[in-house]
């Protein structure tokens, strides 16, 4: 049995690339079609054991005590440049990917505080360089975490651009963040089997994007003056917008879509609920009872729900670009 240290291994050893290590491990311990395991939900492929974390927790320490050091200006490039070369030992050497993801954001945090001062001109160029570097660093150790800060900061630096207050026009959120699903769907569509960084670079962009989305929609519709909005009105289509959000995220199988709509969906019902009950002192107690209930559910038989809401677009097109509807429960019945 081919271990995926072993593969680690012969990348450091130049025998195979970096790149093609995941794919290579899935394609040699890939069971038969008819027992195929599920790995096609979100891969959580960036800790393999608890000394990820540890390593992990000194480059924070490494992070914070360099920073109350006093230094300060252009001098910020210099622990950067030292981030840059413990990647090269951790990352692209020993490939720890969560090590990683903290030793980026040490080198943006640092490249940032070197370039971003008190006013919008560098801010903007201070962004624009955070973006530059995260996608450098992709390109250099194909990190799929790369794409979170580099969305991040093209995000800001539109919002930035267009000189608007976001947080006054919230739909400047919501389309943000349509943008970024988009791209993480592209992502998304070109390795459904869920097996190559792709899909791991999907997972990061539909994180960032399902609060901006869900975010700006909300804040749009609680905010709204209008008339058709009116008291019970909102509540409701808040809630049609949890189902249509719901449904999305089931169809194109990225639970992590939901965790941003939590709290939205706490508020809805509890308002909808108060002004229909009489005694609303235990609302809040009830619906996350119920909240709990509905993830324990969808998270023991999220593939089987798929499977029978949208089992009829079974073999149409627009299902090539999704996984496999006929995974359930752990197990696909593709042939």
């Amino acid at each position: 049995m081919i271990t995926k240290g072993s593969l680690e291994k012969a990348a450091e050893e130049n025998i195979i690339q970096p790149e093609q290590i995941e794919p290579l491990y899935q394609f040699l311990h890939k069971q038969p079609s008819d027992t195929l395991s599920d790995n096609r939900e979100e891969p959580l492929r960036f800790i393999r054991s608890f000394g990820d974390v540890f390593i992990t927790v000194g480059v924070i320490f490494l992070m914070i005590s360099i920073n109350l050091t006093g230094v300060s200006g252009i001098n910020y490039l210099i622990p950067a440049a030292f981030f840059v070369l413990l990647a090269e030992w951790l990352v692209r050497r020993r490939r720890l990917a969560l090590p990683g993801m903290a030793i980026l954001l040490s080198i943006l945090f640092f490249v940032y505080r070197a370039i971003a001062y008190e006013n919008e001109t560098t801010s903007l160029l201070g962004l624009s360089v955070v973006a530059a570097t995260s996608m450098l660093f992709y390109l250099r150790y194909k990190m799929p975490f790369s794409h979170l800060p580099l969305a991040a900061s093209l995000v800001a630096m539109f919002i930035i651009m267009i000189d608007v207050k976001a947080f006054d026009n919230p739909i400047v959120f919501a389309i943000s963040g349509l943008v970024v699903f988009g791209v993480a769907m592209w992502f998304d569509s070109r390795d459904t089997e869920r097996v190559s960084h792709l899909s791991d670079s999907a997972f990061w962009l539909h994180l960032l994007a399902s609060p901006l989305l869900v975010h700006g929609l909300m804040l749009s519709m609680l905010t709204s003056e209008q008339a058709w909005l009116s008291a019970l009105n909102k509540e409701i289509i808040i809630l049609s917008f949890f189902a249509i959000f719901f449904l999305t995220a089931l169809f194109v199988d990225r639970r992590a879509m939901l965790i941003s709509t939590q709290l939205y969906m706490i508020y809805a019902v509890t308002q909808i609920l108060r002004n229909n009950s009489a005694n609303p002192q235990d609302i809040v107690i009830f619906v996350l009872i119920g909240l709990g209930l509905f993830v324990i559910y969808f998270g023991a038989y999220w593939y089987k729900t798929r499977r029978f809401v949208f089992g009829f677009l079974s073999g149409k097109t627009i299902t090539r670009y999704v996984p496999d509807l006929n995974i359930q429960d752990g197990k696909s019945n593709a042939r």
